[in-house]
């Protein structure tokens, strides 16, 4: 018996997302945010993989991961894991830090994708309910007493540098971007990057940390979210995304998101 569960809350006017899962048999396929992402592992434990290492969030850990931060996950334990998970825009960390005393000087990075802190942990799951159940005010005061906490515990503030990808594969990520809902093909990355396809292939994965195909899937699901949050439907969302069809949207947002477009649209419980 299946006893994989998914409760999904979406804040209307404002970056910010929430769920409280539990999953036994879903794997979430390998994928990013275009959010900072703070999970506490409730029950049980999660494995997966980010930045090239294998990670484990066992009960009590809180896992950070930063924006557009490829990452996967599964069960690595025999009756799964329970957890929660927050996702905020960069824009509204950066609000929240702006009248901070401590303020750091750009947006925070989070040096480890897994922090075993009880504080930070306890402080994440008083924001989880908050935005379930609290007032806007007492929502927008755990939202900057979570973050803060997340911020001067957890983050380092290396400079930020410019994109390190060869001159050739950031041409082919830019071509991505411009038309990630079209049939774009392997030749056509290769002509604008200016070498074989196998080698743009493994330059791009290693820059990017995910192959060509999946990059443009993530940015088909990137403005697929953005036409839900806006009240397009599925179908509409799947057709303008660049998806094959419904369907196509249907499973591959369920494997990386562990909702369905739908309950994504309605900002309510799966």
């Amino acid at each position: 018996m299946i006893s994989d569960w998914a409760d999904y809350w979406r804040a209307p006017d404002r970056p910010l997302e929430a769920m409280h899962a539990h999953f036994e048999r879903h794997v979430y396929h390998r994928h990013s945010h275009q959010t900072y992402s703070f999970g506490v592992t409730e029950s049980g434990a999660q494995a997966f993989t980010c930045r090239g290492a294998a990670r484990t969030s066992a009960a009590g850990m809180v896992m950070a991961f930063n924006p557009d931060e490829p990452h996967d996950g599964q069960a690595a334990a025999e009756h799964g894991f329970t957890y929660r998970i927050v996702h905020i825009g960069p824009e509204l960390i950066a609000d929240v830090l702006a009248d901070a005393a401590d303020r750091p000087v750009g947006l925070p990075l989070f040096a480890e994708p897994v922090l075993p802190d009880p504080g930070l942990a306890a402080a994440l799951r008083r924001l989880h309910t908050a935005l379930r159940e609290a007032s806007g005010l007492a929502q927008d005061e755990a939202l900057a007493a979570t973050v803060r906490a997340l911020v001067r515990r957890g983050s380092a503030h290396p400079p930020r540098l410019p994109d390190p990808a060869p001159a050739g594969v950031r041409r082919a990520r830019d071509l991505l971007h411009a038309a990630y809902a079209t049939d774009v093909r392997a030749a056509d990355l290769a002509e604008v990057a200016g070498c074989s396809r196998y080698a743009l292939h493994r330059a791009f994965v290693a820059a990017y940390g995910f192959a060509p195909s999946d990059y443009q899937r993530q940015l088909r699901l990137n403005a697929a979210r953005r036409l839900l949050a806006r009240g397009a439907t599925p179908a509409e969302a799947a057709a303008r995304a660049g998806f094959a069809d419904q369907s196509h949207l249907t499973r591959w947002f369920g494997r990386c998101y562990g909702v369905t477009p739908g309950v994504y649209r309605a900002g309510h419980t799966a």
